[in-house]
């Protein structure tokens, strides 16, 4: 392979120094690609060109290939996977293959002795090989196909008795299977992972970017249902025994360098036990308040709020809108040496220095009301709690508030408004919530248009949105229009949008009055509230997101007439 490498050379891919340490590498037994793409910054897709062109091989973009299913039912799962070989069509009898080591041929070798057909090698990108392997193939193919061929694994009946689980459940290819599945779903960036036993099937879905996406998977899959629950109730240090009752537990992970915290859920259901897995990467950086995307006369009236020295500062959204982070993002702006800052939560999401920060503990009975009450003895300047749940959290925080502390919280409502009328509902009184309240936020995280794939929409979709929803839309509408890089969704990323209500002392009236959220809600409107949906126009606006994108996270407001009319905006 030295003209290869001179060759490389002569284009001014690689310099003198590295076709040296690459001839080096390749004697000592490294295969010719990895090699050379590990002595210098050269780019996969730069070398396979080259080898395409010396070699006379097809050089193929996998992105819209669809190997019939039949022809990859017929092959090795194990050997395709083990050798990153994507086949792409049959014909008489010569079978097309995708590989990235092109002059490596003990795969393609491997492939053809055990199929017995004659192969014809084309190059493609080892990335789009396993991203097209795992489309096609499934989660754990050859793990399942290896199962299959050696019988299996024995699962006994939920009533039979004297035998342990867990010597199926530690058998090293289902242990393979969900490794595999979580390393997928971190690859995928994937908040939740859902295991959903059927009649029929197993179901594996991902949640990314808040949008479930389901994994394809063998079909045999669903005969291993069993066992691939007992192993993560292994991991998680639960009962495999019990099948009868909810359980919850937790796992940590080490996956590539980067911590990761998941969440169990086990519940049984008709057809088996179902599992929800919460995945927390405890690597992530926290970002900022305009990370987040509160932009504007938003942040600075947040920034504000954020310098008081005593009231109550409320997030409120549906699990997964992004409360926590928001609130960490408040923490972070304001923590420095002059204020002590204690935290109570469930679970700790990040880890702040110089924050102290306590986990609830239902087992020892340290709840949140009762973690809250032994904090206020600690002397705290700022205190955030993970949520308030019963009326016992939220008298203690109003009290805690009216003595001098910053209180942060999350609650469950669907716009800012309804915050004040969830703490009466608990039992708060209206005065003691007019007097402590500073400041509600509602908000969404919408997805952002995928990076690699943005482009304008047609003129005539651009029309027909324009005559729903008003003609004042931007000039240039834009979608993404589905790649690799965003699984074909047309979306990766997301940012929050923010509905921001002060309490002003027209509102502090009303809530003292204890007049309705509807009350409530106009009046902010009329002092200069936007309301969710009106905060993603602001996205539209910049070309980040799309109109069907604003209005599926904010459907609780009224989606008739123009997208900004504020007659459409009121209500949850």
């Amino acid at each position: 392979m030295q003209h290869v490498l001179h060759k490389l050379n002569r284009l001014g891919l690689l310099d003198e120094r590295a076709v040296t340490d690459a001839a080096r590498l390749i004697d000592q037994g490294e295969p010719f690609e990895q090699a050379v793409l590990s002595v210098d910054g050269l780019k996969e897709d730069r070398l396979l060109s080259v080898l395409a062109k010396e070699f006379g091989v097809e050089l193929i973009d996998l992105e819209g290939v669809v190997p019939p299913r039949e022809l990859l039912s017929r092959l090795p799962a194990h050997v395709l996977s083990r050798r990153k070989l994507l086949p792409i069509d049959e014909a008489d009898g010569r079978l097309r293959v995708a590989t990235s080591t092109l002059c490596d041929s003990s795969g393609i070798d491997e492939l053809r002795v055990v199929t017995g057909m004659e192969i014809e090698a084309v190059l493609a990108p080892s990335d789009q090989i396993a991203k097209a392997l795992g489309k096609h193939l499934g989660v754990g193919a050859a793990t399942m196909q290896s199962l299959m061929q050696h019988g299996g694994i024995t699962v006994v009946d939920e009533d039979d008795e004297g035998v342990d689980l867990a010597d199926d459940a530690e058998d090293a290819s289902i242990i393979q299977f969900v490794n595999q599945v979580l390393v997928e779903a971190i690859e995928r960036r994937a908040t939740d992972v859902h295991f959903e036993p059927f009649e029929e099937k197993l179901s594996v879905r991902y949640r990314v970017d808040g949008v479930l996406q389901e994994a394809t998977l063998p079909a045999d899959v669903r005969r291993f249902q069993a066992a691939i629950v007992s192993r993560l109730k292994i991991l998680s240090h639960l009962d495999i025994a019990e099948k009868r009752l909810p359980q919850d537990g937790r796992i940590k992970l080490m996956v590539a360098g980067r911590e990761v915290d998941v969440r169990v859920s086990v519940i049984p259901m008709l057809y088996g036990e179902a599992v929800v897995l919460r995945l927390l990467d405890r690597s992530s950086t926290l970002v900022g308040l305009q990370g987040l995307g509160m932009e504007g006369e938003d942040l600075r009236g947040f920034s504000k709020v954020l310098g008081l020295p005593h009231g109550i500062v409320l997030v409120t959204g549906p699990t997964g809108s992004g409360k926590t982070t928001t609130l960490y993002a408040s923490l972070a702006q304001i923590n420095d040496v002059e204020r002590k800052i204690i935290t109570i939560e469930d679970p700790i999401e990040y880890h702040l220095e110089g924050v102290n920060q306590i986990q609830v503990d239902t087992k020892t009975g340290l709840s949140f009301s009762k973690g809250l009450r032994a904090i206020l003895r600690h002397d705290p300047d700022v205190v955030l709690i993970g949520e308030i749940r019963d009326r016992e959290t939220a008298d203690i925080a109003v009290q805690a508030s009216l003595t001098g502390h910053l209180v942060f919280s999350t609650l469950h409502t669907n716009d800012a408004p309804g915050a004040i009328t969830r703490l009466i509902d608990m039992g708060v009184e209206p005065f003691l919530v007019a007097s402590s309240l500073e400041m509600v936020v509602a908000q969404r995280l919408v997805r952002l248009i995928c990076g690699d794939c943005r482009e304008p929409i047609t003129i005539v979709d651009a029309d027909r949105v324009r005559v729903e929803y008003g003609s004042d839309l931007p000039d240039t509408l834009y979608h993404g229009r589905g790649c690799s890089a965003c699984g074909g969704t047309g979306y990766r990323g997301r940012k929050g949008i923010f509905e921001l209500m002060p309490i002003t002392d027209e509102l502090r009236s009303h809530i003292t009055e204890n007049a309705s959220s509807q009350v409530i809600r106009r009046t902010a409107i009329a002092q200069g509230m936007k309301s969710l949906r009106q905060d993603g126009w602001r996205l539209i606006q910049s070309g980040l997101t799309t109109v069907e994108e604003v209005l599926r996270v904010t459907k609780d407001e009224r989606a008739t007439g123009k997208l900004l009319d504020d007659s459409n905006t009121g209500g949850a």
